[in-house]
């Protein structure tokens, strides 16, 4: 890796949208940031770049070990802590209570 490197992310994916559970988040990403600005190309007018850093996604099962690569191999980093979503305890007949809120009635 070259001496110019931009920085590195290290972080926890979040669930997306489609999943209910927690199955790919506990991995640790280090993603690279863009140094160079994006230009369209002359022909296609698609948008490149000359780096092909940002499209590496280098996964880790530990948050040191992502840290302890990216200084073995002198890449300047931040870590991004998870944020855990606070989900207080529910009951099913919660669903169904009278003061939760107004009872349809067809009539919007």
């Amino acid at each position: 890796m070259s001496a110019s490197m931009n920085k590195a992310i290290i972080y926890q994916p979040s669930k997306t949208a489609m999943q209910s559970g927690r199955a790919k988040t506990r991995i640790w990403l280090l993603e690279f940031t863009r140094s160079l600005p994006m230009k369209p190309d002359a022909l296609m007018g698609w948008t490149t770049q000359a780096e092909t850093t940002q499209q590496l996604h280098l996964k880790f099962k530990e948050r040191d070990d992502a840290i302890a690569y990216a200084e073995a191999h002198g890449i300047s980093y931040e870590v991004r802590e998870p944020r855990m979503a606070q989900v207080g305890p529910k009951a099913y007949a919660e669903n169904f209570s009278f003061g939760k809120r107004k009872a349809f009635s067809g009539n919007a």
